[in-house]
């Protein structure tokens, strides 16, 4: 098992996944992973939407006009969606859970990147039709997920951008 560290190293955005299905046992995981994360005054604001259907995941690919092609050849999807009447850090708290799902993702050997949707041109209201998102919910995020097909080296420790720590 990798410490935490190490798997904050290797965890990269990766793009391009083979078709190999994800076993529901490493999804389900992610999603008690995310289940699991923090949120103000534990209102859980969030909630999840995943889909296995690439008659769903394909057409995510044109949700955006940039950054959405990883979804050609995911395997799996997860929605993070939140409802913005229960708090006003929603978006917070939906990103939190979303990198809960992203290390997840890495920890359990497979690739995973985050698809910005909320205040992106039209996306939301297409990923909102795809997995029947209610209107109460704003969609933050998309994870496309699968096992990958590309390979990113791990961060270099010594490019780190140490020059954005301060000490006070």
């Amino acid at each position: 098992m990798l410490d935490f560290q190490d798997l904050c190293q290797r965890r990269r955005s990766i793009r391009q996944y083979t078709d190999r299905p994800v076993e529901t046992e490493k999804l389900e995981y992610m999603l008690r992973c995310a289940l699991m994360s923090p949120s103000s005054k534990r209102t859980n604001p969030w909630e999840f939407f995943l889909t296995t259907d690439t008659d769903k995941i394909r057409p995510m690919a044109q949700s955006k006009t940039y950054g959405s092609q990883m979804f050609l050849t995911a395997t799996a999807a997860i929605a993070v969606a939140a409802d913005p009447a229960l708090t006003d850090t929603w978006q917070a708290d939906a990103a939190i859970a979303a990198e809960h799902l992203l290390l997840a993702a890495e920890e359990q050997g497979l690739g995973a990147c985050w698809c910005q949707i909320y205040n992106r041109e039209d996306s939301e209201n297409k990923i909102r039709e795809l997995l029947n998102i209610p209107d109460n919910l704003n969609v933050l995020c998309v994870i496309a997920i699968g096992y990958k097909n590309e390979e990113r080296k791990p961060y270099d420790l010594q490019k780190l951008l140490y020059n954005k720590v301060h000490r006070c």
